[in-house]
């Protein structure tokens, strides 16, 4: 079996950016590509605060932030990633988008490569078929913050080999990750089960059983959750919770992933959660406050 000694990276967002931190912090030489300079410099500067904090808590020293900077290389060519050992998507969950990458690093990358997506609903097989290495393709699903959640999902499709699947595994494991076995379902486990959670918590908010934060504090106290569920929808953010919802129901039709109505109005509203300042919390206040969502 092969070693993988170098990694690529699709995507230098807050998923991209958290899973090149990881690797380079593990000590792969990574290369990041995103579609702009700019985003690039975001994107490194998330990774430089990130580790500054860790040297601030004590859990790194500086040198070891120092080497790990010095393993990341950003570009913005797609050609860079042609030497890499495996090339790890983390790019928006729309299937156009990432299979014209897949597409363009297939012809560049060597036939040995592994080719890993992110994803967090679409399935693999629909990302593996544009290629000529459906074989060589698995799901690698981090969770977020990246460096800090031990979780990934290492999916397997139907044309994916015992040897691929094997050596994507051993890789997450190297990242410092406990990786587990899922097979290729929109939603892989985590998702499959947390979507219908979240989305149930609307509708209760939108049949009146309860506030918002009265819900959340039922959820944390009662069941023990580190956040409730409005909390944590406005953290991974409404507009990608209702993507991620509307994926899985296209694949299932079942009603328990269809989005409700209120989370489609608050997405059309720009209510996205922390990043837009405003969800079923407004970020405005401090602490935040529960928003005015006309119920």
């Amino acid at each position: 079996m092969s070693e993988i000694t170098t990694v690529g990276v699709l995507g230098c967002g807050l998923m991209g950016s958290g899973i090149a931190q990881t690797a380079a912090a593990a000590g792969f030489p990574t290369v990041v590509r995103d579609v702009s300079d700019e985003l690039l410099a975001r994107g490194k500067g998330a990774i430089t605060g990130s580790l500054n904090k860790l040297v601030e808590k004590g859990k790194l020293d500086a040198a070891a932030r120092d080497a790990t900077l010095g393993r990341l290389r950003f570009t913005t060519k797609v050609a860079e990633l042609e030497d890499a050992d495996i090339v790890i998507e983390a790019v928006t969950e729309e299937l156009e988008l990432k299979n014209a990458l897949w597409k363009e690093l297939d012809r560049l990358c060597r036939p040995t490569t592994i080719f890993a997506s992110n994803t967090s609903s679409l399935t693999i097989a629909a990302l593996a078929a544009v290629t000529k290495r459906p074989d060589k393709f698995v799901g690698l699903h981090f969770f977020n913050p990246v460096p800090l959640m031990k979780l990934v999902e290492v999916v397997r499709t139907v044309t994916t080999t015992p040897e691929t699947f094997e050596r994507a595994f051993a890789f997450a494991r190297k990242l410092g990750k406990e990786p587990i076995a899922a097979k290729d379902t929109s939603g892989f486990v985590v998702n499959l089960l947390l979507v219908p959670y979240l989305l149930d918590a609307i509708r209760a908010l939108e049949r009146g059983v309860a506030s918002v934060p009265d819900i959340d504090k039922a959820m944390q106290l009662g069941c023990g959750y580190p956040m409730g569920p409005f909390v944590l929808l406005d953290f991974v953010g409404n507009d990608t919770t209702y993507k991620i919802a509307e994926i899985m129901f296209d694949e299932y039709r079942e009603p328990r992933y269809a989005p409700p109505p209120l989370l489609k109005r608050m997405v059309l509203a720009g209510y996205y959660g922390k990043k837009s300042g405003k969800g079923f919390y407004d970020y405005g206040a401090t602490p935040p406050t529960p928003s005015n969502l006309g119920l």
